[in-house]
C-alpha cells in the first residue's frame, strides 16, 4: 500500500463536513490548524477515544459530539488532537544556554523566572528543575521559579502527577539520573520525587487566549508549538510573548523555528545562539 493510499483508508471513515468540525474545533479551541496532508493524525489521535465510546468511525464521534448529550466530549477530542510531543531534556544543548542566561540574571542579584509554554505532560519543565535542583546540590544557587503551562487539562494532570512510562524516562534520561529523581513502581511506571515536582507551578493556558501568566520572565520557552497556528494567530501570540519578556529576557524556539518573517517584536539574540531577544528599535522608525 502507497503512503497516499495508506492516508486515504486512514480518514475514510469521515465524511469532508464531518472532518471539517473536528478541525474547526480544535482551531477554535486552541488555535491549531491540521493542514490537509496531515489529516491522517486526526484518526490515529482519535481511535483510541473511539474505542472508549465503542465507535467504529470518526462520523459517529461526530455525530455523538454534535448530538449535544456527551458534554465531556469536546474536551477530550481537543485535548487528544493537541501534539503533545515532548521529552527530557530535547535538544540538550538548549538547556545548557538556559543555564548560562539564568546565570547572567544571577550575577544581578536577581531570582531568575523560567516559562514552559505549552508544556504538554511536563518533561520541559521538570529537566529544568532537575538540571537547577543538581545545581542546588553542587553550589547552593537557588532554583529559579519555573511556570509551565498547557491548553490540556489532561496533559497538566499528568504533569502534576509526575508518572511517566518507563520508555518516557528512557527516553532522554540516563539511568543515573532517572534513579536520582525518579522512583520506579512494580507495575512499570516512574513517579518524580516531590520534591522535583513542587519546583514546578504547573498552570492550564490557551496561548491563543488574553489571559497570560502575571509579570515577566527571563527566559520564555515556546517549542514547537507556534508551528500549528496560522499566521495571524502567530503574529498574536508573538506579540504576548514580547510583552510577557523581560526587557533582557530571551525566548527559545523549537529547532525548526525562526521569528525571521513572522514578527518584528523579536531578533536572533547576540548573547545566545539560537535564542531570539527583544527587537531594539531603530531610531527614528515608525
Amino acid at each position: 500500500m502507497t503512503a497516499m493510499t495508506a492516508t486515504a483508508a486512514a480518514t475514510s471513515s469521515v465524511s469532508p463536513k464531518n472532518m471539517a468540525v473536528l478541525t474547526q474545533l480544535l482551531e477554535a479551541r486552541t488555535g491549531q490548524q491540521i493542514a490537509s496532508y496531515r489529516s491522517w493524525r486526526i484518526d490515529t489521535a482519535l481511535k483510541p477515544l473511539m474505542r472508549d465510546r465503542g465507535l467504529a468511525t470518526l462520523d459517529q464521534l461526530v455525530s455523538r459530539l454534535l448530538g449535544g448529550h456527551d458534554l465531556p466530549l469536546a474536551d477530550q477530542i481537543v485535548d487528544a488532537l493537541v501534539n503533545g510531543e515532548t521529552s527530557f531534556f530535547r535538544e540538550a544543548t538548549v538547556f545548557d544556554s538556559i543555564l548560562a542566561a539564568v546565570t547572567e540574571v544571577e550575577a544581578q542579584g536577581c531570582r531568575a523566572r523560567i516559562w514552559s509554554a505549552g508544556c504538554s505532560t511536563g518533561q520541559e519543565p521538570l529537566s529544568l528543575a532537575m538540571l537547577f535542583a543538581e545545581r542546588r546540590e553542587e553550589t547552593g544557587a537557588p532554583i529559579p521559579e519555573i511556570v509551565a503551562t498547557d491548553v490540556s487539562e489532561t496533559a497538566l494532570s499528568r504533569a502534576r502527577a509526575g508518572r511517566f512510562s518507563q520508555f518516557e524516562v528512557q527516553r532522554g534520561l540516563p539511568i543515573r539520573r532517572a534513579m536520582r529523581w525518579f522512583e520506579p513502581e512494580p507495575q512499570g511506571d516512574w513517579i518524580a520525587s516531590s520534591d522535583l515536582v513542587r519546583q514546578v507551578v504547573f498552570r492550564p493556558l490557551n496561548l491563543v487566549s488574553p489571559h497570560w501568566p502575571p509579570g515577566r520572565f527571563d527566559v520564555i520557552l515556546c517549542r514547537n508549538v507556534l508551528l500549528y497556528l496560522s499566521a495571524e494567530g502567530k503574529a498574536g501570540v508573538f506579540s504576548r510573548l514580547a510583552a510577557a519578556l523581560k526587557p533582557d529576557g530571551l525566548l527559545v524556539l523549537g529547532a525548526g523555528e525562526t521569528v525571521i518573517g513572522q514578527t518584528s517584536a523579536f531578533e536572533p539574540s547576540r548573547r545566545l545562539r539560537g535564542f531570539y531577544e527583544l527587537a531594539v528599535p531603530v531610531p527614528g522608525a515608525k
